[in-house]
């Protein structure tokens, strides 16, 4: 039996033993995750950061949002960073940009609703 192990073995000059695997063989696994990863979280949740940006950045006076805290409103005023949102007739809140979540209904100004038609 020892000697078939020695059989087996590379000769002693040699400087590659046979079968052993290509080191760019070896990484293919890594690569092959690392692109799965990118394509089921990475990639979607960029598109995900950037639609909402562009959801922030369309918002305008007198259109009706609700919040991430869950919320419903109506924008009265835009400033840099925040909305003035009025929940009920005299109650008004300051909320970042960052927490509106979605758009209820929009208010386009009367121009606007015709170049939409066109």
């Amino acid at each position: 039996m020892l000697n078939f192990v020695f059989a087996m073995a590379a000769p002693p000059g040699s400087s590659q033993a046979q079968g052993s695997p290509n080191p760019m063989v070896s990484l293919l696994p890594i690569l092959i995750i690392f692109l799965v990863f990118y394509f089921l979280l990475i990639r979607p949740q960029q598109k995900k950061q950037k639609d909402h940006q562009k959801l922030i950045l369309s918002l305008k006076k007198n259109d009706e949002v609700i919040t991430a805290g869950g919320m419903h409103g109506t924008i009265v005023s835009v400033k840099d960073k925040t909305f003035i949102l009025r929940i009920d007739e005299n109650v008004k809140v300051e909320v970042e940009k960052s927490s509106i979540s979605t758009i209820k209904k929009s208010r386009a100004l009367p121009e606007q609703q015709v170049e939409n038609k066109i």
